[in-house]
């Protein structure tokens, strides 16, 4: 795994939607479901929506927990 892209799960914010500027680490999993559901949009950020949604449905969030 590509450690930016840890980096970026904690610093990057949502750019739009009701959790605009809310980092994509602190999204709600309902929420990154429903994106999973929707489809994920294109591009970078829909890569760290699908990694933050693997991260928190498997346990993981000890992953990024150092980078907060």
């Amino acid at each position: 795994m590509n450690p930016k892209i840890l980096t970026d799960l904690v610093k990057v914010e949502m750019p739009f939607g009701k959790y605009k500027g809310t980092k994509i680490c602190d999204l709600p999993v309902y929420y990154l479901e429903w994106f999973k559901q929707q489809g994920f949009p294109k591009g970078n950020l829909g890569m760290l929506l699908e990694t933050m949604l693997e991260i928190k449905m498997n346990g993981l969030e000890y992953l990024i927990a150092a980078l907060k």
